[in-house]
């Protein structure tokens, strides 16, 4: 179960990073944290890849099985869960335990993890602990994880919530106290600097997928009383998804024009730049009827790194990232005019911005600085090998 010598010739172990939608845009945070361990060795495992892997990672995927006709395996293991796919693709690989990102994929792992005789960590990020069962049976594969979620919740070694808000909502739903446990993500403080107060240009930015429930609807609403106080603001939203026609629709007869730029879905490093120039990030998330909400919000992290004041909905896990007054500030969610007055005090103080800035920085450094995230995560993995020794 180990492998190779580690720094100052510690033994560094293997953890299988399981995610079948490996390197997806929108979830740069799941190889960052993998790539931040030290004391264990990534070997990311899924069905499909949607990006890159990181530079020199190992990577194992199910359409390398079948790299012309990948879909109708894919289709089986989904409605079987079956796990000799992934065991041939694992050969001579011997994983210390599984980390599955997201309890739709904790619940197929886990006859994985019972197979190769090791312990199974799974993080919930939100939809997973969120939607309604009327939502989830709306697809095979969320279905299966509904009708196989209490399995995973007595077998499971251990589940990682990225907010106060997820564990509260896995503790109703009947998974174990003392095995679950908060852990926030982290973000690299070293990588994201503080922007210097010149680099700011009147630009108020979104960066969400493009569904209900990041209520970009009511941020568009509210700029139409941002662009007339301030008539050289613009709104840049980066981002795709479902809502995007009916968003640029939406912007088109409030007569935003040009105020509106939709970028769609751009590379993390991209909007890393586009925060440093931002005036403030912009996220109010909201409830939707099917049980979606904001499990924390990464982005408003790395906002915060960048030195950039935030404003976010009083809702979910965004109040745990974010200090109302002192590194930006919360509104009501669905709130387009407190939203909108917000919105102006700030483009109208630049002292405040650069304060809320600087203090949203600190913030970040104190509390989420993602080597000490990872090495907390690590000591989890510890504990939980021991255990199962």
């Amino acid at each position: 179960m180990q492998s190779g010598g580690g720094e100052g010739g510690l033994t560094v172990r293997e953890v299988t990073i399981f995610r079948h939608n490996l390197f997806k845009i929108s979830e740069p945070f799941v190889a960052a944290q993998a790539e931040h361990l030290r004391r264990y060795r990534p070997l990311y495992l899924g069905r499909l890849r949607y990006g890159d892997p990181p530079a020199g990672a190992n990577c194992l995927a199910l359409q390398d099985l079948a790299p012309r006709w990948p879909l109708p395996l894919v289709g089986w293991q989904m409605l079987t869960r079956d796990t000799r796919p992934y065991e041939r693709l694992l050969g001579g690989h011997r994983p210390s335990l599984i980390h599955a990102h997201f309890g739709v994929n904790g619940v197929y792992a886990l006859p994985l993890a019972r197979r190769l005789g090791i312990p199974l960590v799974t993080t919930f990020h939100g939809f997973d602990a969120l939607l309604s069962t009327p939502a989830l049976l709306c697809s095979p594969e969320w279905a299966q994880y509904r009708l196989l979620r209490g399995r995973l919740a007595r077998d499971g070694a251990l589940f990682i919530c990225v907010s106060s808000f997820i564990r509260d909502r896995l503790l109703a739903m009947g998974f174990p106290e003392g095995r679950t446990r908060v852990l926030y993500t982290g973000i690299d403080c070293e990588a994201i600097r503080s922007r210097d107060p010149g680099e700011e240009t009147a630009t108020v930015l979104h960066v969400a997928r493009l569904v209900e429930f990041k209520g970009t609807e009511y941020l568009v609403r509210a700029f139409v009383a941002v662009a007339n106080a301030h008539p050289k603001v613009q709104l840049v939203i980066i981002g795709d998804g479902p809502l995007n026609r009916r968003l640029r629709t939406l912007a088109g007869s409030l007569g935003l024009g040009q105020r509106v730029l939709f970028l769609g879905a751009r590379p993390h490093a991209e909007v890393l730049g586009w925060m440093r120039k931002a005036s403030m990030l912009v996220l109010p998330s909201v409830r939707t009827i099917t049980g979606r909400a904001e499990g924390f919000g990464m982005v408003l992290l790395e906002a915060a790194a960048s030195g950039v004041p935030v404003i976010g909905s009083r809702h979910g896990g965004i109040p745990e990232s974010v200090i109302d007054g002192r590194t930006g500030f919360l509104v009501p969610e669905r709130d387009a005019d407190a939203l909108a007055r917000r919105m102006i005090e700030l483009l109208g103080d630049s002292a405040a911005r650069h304060r809320m800035g600087a203090e949203g920085r600190a913030h970040a450094e104190r509390n989420f600085d993602i080597r000490r995230q990872t090495e907390l995560l690590e000591n989890f993995y510890d504990a939980v090998i021991s255990n199962a020794a």
